[in-house]
């Protein structure tokens, strides 16, 4: 028992699941901001996509989601966009929601237009656009809202109305226990009552092949000929009736899809061929569908009972993701007698190529590492393998060699039953004899690992080694032993750099370009065209893989590419698929593909494949770029939505500005980017980004203009977005603080010319001053010099009448001697009359006056009662005359000198300590 358990679950672990199925872009409820289960699905005019979630309306932008709340906090189950409107449903209530000039949502209900009527306790399930009518079908009523007219008409039902469907402008609806009815003149009409819709719910009706089509929740289809319903007799109905379905819809290439209650999304072809089931397992994101819509690029996007997903059902690109990691990560795969092969880190396995929907079987014997795959002629399959070399066939599988590692493998040029394979010591020779692959020889003297390898015409096999460089092998004529070996100096030794054989050239990439062989010259030299066609890429990886169409494929960032020449001027051009390599996932240096038929290849990634179809790849396709909001965050972190139309003013250094913006693109596989540029700060476009949002702050004042443009893979926007904007200037360089400061100017100009001139009056008044002081000194000078000179004179003068008294004196005591002479008498008389003339009392007042003026008056003013006798001693006292020499004058004795001293003290009541003469002198 135990035995077979362990058979059974070996068989199950060796079985995997093998369908290719359309990218899926995921959303959950953390990535939207809103609750689980989503109802209903629209888009607007810019591809905006709108759902109806249990917490409100959601809008996305293909960057960026935004919530709103429902109107009154019920779920919200229905929206459409109609026009400008977003028309929405829940439970009570129904409106519209109107985009305003700042990107923002804002409600309207038409409840208030119902008047008498109501939807008490009754919920919105479905909206049709009628062109002048938008239909709000609710539990139990339908209602036309005319949008010019506003007003309301409404057909009501007992039973509850399951769905409403427009097909080709006429409105069906199905009603419970009734049937279906068809509105025609305004009126309500039942056309179909079988037992299928009496007993079954309608999910919805088509017109196929002119026949109205109906799909049902467990019936499956039927269609109604001769007014009776006939099941449709296609090959999917059977498997359809097993399903519990909830809702369909038919696509634009008249295909359908399905959503099931708890088997996922079911797409089934025009003809109704069952196509394929896309599920929790093979990455829907929920079984339960709630609602199905197809977008204007096709994409179909599923509300699920637990988020949202985008399923790129026409996209060239189709994966197959190993989710229960059986599979591995993929190095090899080939196609080899209709089976598809896939070598991964895991083993190899295998699958019927025509059956989409068969599941990988292992082929056993293989478990662990698969380096590669080689198909001989059509005749033999090799699998490199980590534990040895195996050949294969069908799930059978007989080694070849147990020589570890085994790379690659090559044909040996002239030698068709011999291969060349690199190994991680070395290179070996396989030889094919009785069908039957053998190691016939190991090449001697040389044991690098030899992963990228390659052999021309001339016996030479070039070796490629990512850490020590690439060597040329000269070999001998049987290729058992190397004859020299030559290190090729002229490369330089990089990671991820790779040989290859293209159109009779060996190639060697690196991110230095690519080189190829000259033989002539014994050298690598670049090769300038190749290398040209890449230089503008973002290298990655070296590894080159020539397919079995010709073209040579590259691996960048950004791009996958392949080079073929034109077919009119045989020249190489390159063609780029923009599928980055964080999408595509594939293992760096390790990159392969693989032709299967067509234009049809598999890439290999590190969770499965993808499968590429380069004839559905659309080489234009226009997308647009739109502002979704524009933001200030204040310094206080309150913000502020900003009109998306009008020019934008902002406070300087008051806070942060962003700008919002994306293109509506929903292919998995198309990488959006975007650049921005501001004039008036810089004309340099920014790097190409992911970021759809860009902020700023700090910018200083002056008028700038923002312009984004997108790029969606390597097609840019159609358009470049562009918002105006200015940054005032700070308050302190405002107009008005300019006129201030202007103003503040004049004033300290005027106040600096002010005490300029102040400072300059005072000194101009004070060497005006300084200059009369100058002339009044020169005055005085002069004045002084005249006064010595009046008092030179009055000193002569003085002198003169001392000198004339002096020498009268001694004549007079001369001629007394001899007194008895009368005539000496008369002489003595005369000499005493000329001693007591007053004449030379008044010559020498008036000469005393002239030298100073104002004395006799002052001492005649202090002392009033001085004798004339008293001011002329005290003049002669003013001059400084000692006792001696005014004796003479006096015609006195010295001792009569001094006793009119003594008296003039007292006359003046001075002190006994007094000076007599400087008291003068003060006059």
């Amino acid at each position: 028992m135990k035995h077979f358990i362990f058979i059974l679950f070996l068989n199950v672990f060796l079985m995997l699941p093998a369908q290719e199925l359309p990218p899926i872009e995921k959303f959950t409820a953390s990535d939207y901001g809103g609750d689980n289960q989503n109802w209903m699905i629209s888009q607007s005019a810019d591809n905006y996509i709108y759902a109806a979630n249990n917490k409100g309306l959601l809008e996305y932008n293909g960057s960026s989601w935004v919530a709103y709340p429902s109107p009154n906090n019920t779920i919200l189950r229905a929206v459409k966009v109609i026009g400008d409107r977003i028309y929405s449903g829940c439970y009570e209530d129904f409106g519209y929601w109107v985009k305003d000039e700042k990107g923002l949502l804002n409600y309207t209900s038409l409840i208030p237009k119902l008047k008498e009527a109501n939807i008490s306790d009754d919920q919105i399930w479905n909206i049709l656009d009628l062109g002048e009518w938008v239909l709000f079908q609710s539990g139990h009523a339908l209602h036309f809202f005319n949008k010019e007219a506003e007003t309301f008409k409404i057909i009501t039902s007992q039973q509850i109305i399951y769905k409403v469907f427009n097909i080709n402008n006429h409105i069906y609806y199905h009603v419970a226990n009734e049937g279906i009815y068809l509105i025609k003149d305004g009126q309500p009409k039942l056309i179909i009552s079988d037992a299928v819709v009496l007993e079954d719910r309608v999910i919805n009706m088509f017109f196929v092949d002119d026949l109205l089509t109906i799909l049902t929740r467990n019936s499956g289809f039927f269609q109604v000929k001769n007014n009776q319903l006939e099941p449709w007799e296609i090959t999917a109905n059977e498997r359809l009736k097993r399903l519990n379905i909830f809702n369909s819809i038919k696509l634009e290439d008249n295909s359908f899809v399905i959503g099931t209650i708890s088997n996922g999304i079911v797409k089934i072809s025009n003809a109704g061929e069952f196509e394929y089931v896309i599920n929790q397992k093979l990455g829907l994101s929920n079984n339960t569908v709630l609602a199905l819509f197809e977008d204007a690029n096709h994409n179909v996007w599923a509300g699920l009972d637990n988020g949202i997903n985008c399923i790129n059902i026409t996209s060239p690109i189709q994966t197959f993701i190993d989710y229960e990691g059986v599979l591995g990560t993929v190095y090899s795969t080939i196609i080899y007698k209709d089976l598809l092969y896939v070598g991964t880190n895991q083993g190899l396995f295998y699958r019927s190529l025509k059956s989409t929907d068969e599941t990988f079987r292992f082929v056993k014997g293989t478990a662990g590492q698969v380096w590669s795959l080689y198909n001989h002629n059509n005749e033999s399959l090799i699998c490199g393998h980590h534990l040895g070399t195996f050949s294969v066939d069908g799930n059978q599988i007989e080694k070849i060699s147990s020589d570890l590692g085994a790379w690659n493998f090559k044909k040996i040029p002239n030698h068709d039953n011999l291969l060349l394979q690199g190994n991680y010591d070395g290179l070996y020779v396989l030889e094919l004899k009785n069908k039957t692959w053998t190691v016939r020889n190991k090449i001697e003297n040389f044991k690098n690992s030899s992963r990228f390898f390659e052999i021309n015409n001339a016996n030479q096999i070039m070796v490629n080694h990512e850490y020590k460089g690439v060597f040329v092998l000269n070999m001998n004529s049987d290729f058992t032993q190397t004859i020299d070996v030559v290190d090729v100096s002229e490369l330089t030794i990089g990671n991820s750099s790779s040989l290859e054989s293209y159109q009779g050239d060996i190639l060697y990439t690196s991110k230095n370009g690519i080189f190829n062989y000259n033989e002539a010259e014994h050298k690598f030299v670049k090769n300038s065209v190749l290398t040209d066609l890449i230089a503008s890429k973002n290298f990655t990886s070296g590894k080159m893989v020539v397919d079995q169409t010709g073209k040579l494929w590259l691996f960048f960032k950004n791009n996958i590419s392949y080079i073929t020449n034109d077919n009119l001027t045989n020249k190489p051009q390159i063609t780029d698929i923009a599928i980055p390599s964080t999408l595509r996932k594939g293992v760096l240096g390790f990159e392969n593909i693989q032709h299967i038929e067509g234009e049809k290849y598999i890439l290999g990634t590190v969770n499965g494949y993808l499968t590429l179809d380069l004839a559905n790849i659309e080489a234009d396709t226009s997308h647009s770029i739109h502002f979704n909001t524009i933001m200030k965050k204040n310094i206080d972190g309150s913000s502020i939505h900003l009109s998306l139309t009008e020019s934008g003013s902002f406070e300087h250094e008051k806070g942060i500005v962003s700008f919002g913006f994306s293109v509506p693109e929903y292919n998995k596989f198309l990488d959006v980017s975007y650049s921005y540029k501001i004039e008036g700060l810089s004309d340099k476009w920014s790097d190409w980004s992911h970021s759809s949002s860009v902020q700023f702050e700090n910018i200083s004042f002056g008028d700038y203009t923002l312009e984004v443009k997108g790029k969606v893979g390597n097609q840019l926007t159609e358009n470049t977005i562009v918002y105006h904007f200015e940054v005032n200037r700070p308050w302190y360089i405002s107009n008005l603080a300019i006129l201030v400061y202007v103003l503040i100017l004049i004033g300290i100009a005027f106040l600096v010319n002010k005490v300029y001139k102040f400072y300059y009056e005072r000194i101009l008044k004070h060497e005006h001053i300084k200059s009369e002081r100058a002339l009044i000194q020169i005055k005085n000078e002069k004045l002084n010099q005249d006064i010595e000179g009046k008092n030179r004179e009055l000193v002569i003068s003085t002198m003169s009448i001392i000198k004339k008294n002096e020498l009268l004196n001694k004549i007079k005591k001369e001629l007394k001697k001899n007194r008895n002479n009368k005539d000496i008498e008369s002489a003595v008389n005369l000499i005493d009359t000329n001693l007591n003339n007053n004449k030379d009392w008044k010559f020498f007042k008036e000469a005393f006056n002239n030298a100073d003026k104002d004395f006799m008056d002052k001492i005649k003013a202090a002392h009033p009662d001085l004798t004339p006798n008293d001011l002329k001693f005290c003049a002669y006292l003013r001059l400084n005359l000692s006792s001696k020499e005014m004796a003479p004058l006096l015609n006195i004795s010295i001792k009569s000198v001094e006793t009119k001293r003594y008296r003039l003290r007292k006359r003046l009541q001075l002190n006994h300590d007094d000076s007599l003469v400087n008291y003068i002198l003060k006059f």
